[in-house]
């Protein structure tokens, strides 16, 4: 049973909070989020939130100031983790927060942060990155594929492997590289959950809360 979405007032209300989080925080913004909840859900054993929810709000893993409300911030972040969760887990499409940027940018540069948000689940949370299963191989270099190869270090295969992908045409196969990459990689590091066919929902973009509208499933431009 999956948790409810994030309504679009909610998902607004999180991008907000995120964003007005006072020095010396460093929080991440919604859509290297969403990549980091599905980096730390496709861990072999899962990690509990008391050591992955610090890094949301700071990029070292720091405590909120004193006085500095984060529980509605938290509660609305164990939504959206909840949520992919269980459609992960039912190996269900899932959109990712996806923002949209200007007509010259790459469908890589739109889903960077997303990925980044992923590798920095993976720096953090090694686990996966470790299995010696090398189906694990296509997958985390199709996401890869969209960082800076020189943010790559010691990772000849994986180079190796992103050197043999065309890159992504549009938008709409680039999201779709994230979430089918994704749940691949859930078939190996999750495996007692039952492998089905992802069925991708028509998709809707959101507000973002005063930045570019997320692009949900297919990553095509709001009309």
């Amino acid at each position: 049973m999956t948790s409810a979405p994030l309504t679009d007032a909610e998902f607004a209300e999180l991008d907000g909070l995120l964003a007005t989080l006072p020095e010396p925080l460093e929080p991440m913004e919604a859509s290297s989020l969403d990549g980091y909840l599905v980096g730390v859900l496709l861990q072999p054993r899962p990690v509990p939130p008391a050591r992955w929810l610090p890094f949301v709000h700071d990029v070292d893993g720091r405590p909120a100031p004193p006085g500095v409300p984060m529980e509605r911030l938290h509660a609305l972040v164990l939504r959206r983790h909840a949520e992919l969760n269980g459609l992960i887990d039912q190996r269900q499409w899932f959109d990712p927060w996806i923002f949209e940027l200007d007509e010259d940018a790459s469908p890589s540069e739109a889903v960077m942060p997303w990925v980044a948000g992923f590798a920095t689940a993976m720096a953090l949370f090694p686990a996966l990155m470790d299995l010696p299963d090398p189906a694990t191989l296509e997958p985390l270099a199709t996401l890869f594929a969209h960082l800076d190869p020189d943010d790559l270090e010691d990772a000849d295969e994986l180079l190796a492997e992103i050197e043999t992908l065309e890159p992504p045409a549009d938008m709409t196969e680039a999201v779709d590289g994230l979430v089918r990459s994704s749940l691949q990689l859930a078939d190996v590091s999750r495996p007692k959950a039952p492998a089905r066919a992802a069925k991708r929902p028509g998709a809707r973009p959101r507000p973002g809360g005063g930045r570019p509208g997320p692009l949900r499933g297919s990553g095509k431009p709001r009309s």
